[in-house]
């Protein structure tokens, strides 16, 4: 079985998020008094007391931007929660955020949608597998089905 490994927002971008978000609006902190935020960070969950704060972020902008495509229509931002101040980033290699139905969404070297599936607790493997099996596929997002929310990408294994 082939790891894939789960890409945060990279640091650089959430410096810039810690700022103006992709929506172009400042950052506004709060203290996450229950805790369960998924942090796009650090690829956890925010534990009670935490610092964070909810920005807009557009995942496949910022990709297509470090690529030179233009995504075109499929350029959407949405809202994330990170970490207020720069955190360890994520601690293991494991699938995070699996413990609920996902839905992967496979993405083009130019940045077009391919399709997308949705994905059961403990299938995400499997998904990626399959996803990735097409060689037209550059670049996974794995989203929140409740909320449709970016919580990471997964990139072609190289």
């Amino acid at each position: 079985m082939t790891i894939r490994r789960a890409h945060p927002i990279d640091p650089t971008a959430l410096k810039e998020l810690r700022t103006a978000d992709d929506a172009g609006r400042r950052m506004l902190p709060l203290t996450d008094e229950e805790g369960g935020a998924p942090l796009r960070c650090c690829l956890r969950r925010s534990a009670p007391g935490e610092r964070i704060a909810l920005v807009s972020y557009a995942p496949l902008r910022r990709w297509a931007a470090g690529t030179g495509v233009d995504p075109g229509a499929y350029d959407e931002q949405g809202p994330v929660f990170i970490h207020a101040e720069e955190c360890g980033g994520p601690d293991g290699d494991a699938v995070p955020f699996a413990n609920a139905h996902r839905t992967v969404r496979r993405y083009s070297a130019d940045g077009r949608i391919l399709g997308g599936r949705l994905v059961e607790s403990g299938a995400f493997e499997e998904a990626f597998g399959e996803a990735f099996a097409d060689p037209e596929v550059a670049l996974l997002h794995v989203r929140a089905v409740e909320y449709g929310c970016f919580l990471y990408e997964v990139r072609r294994p190289r």
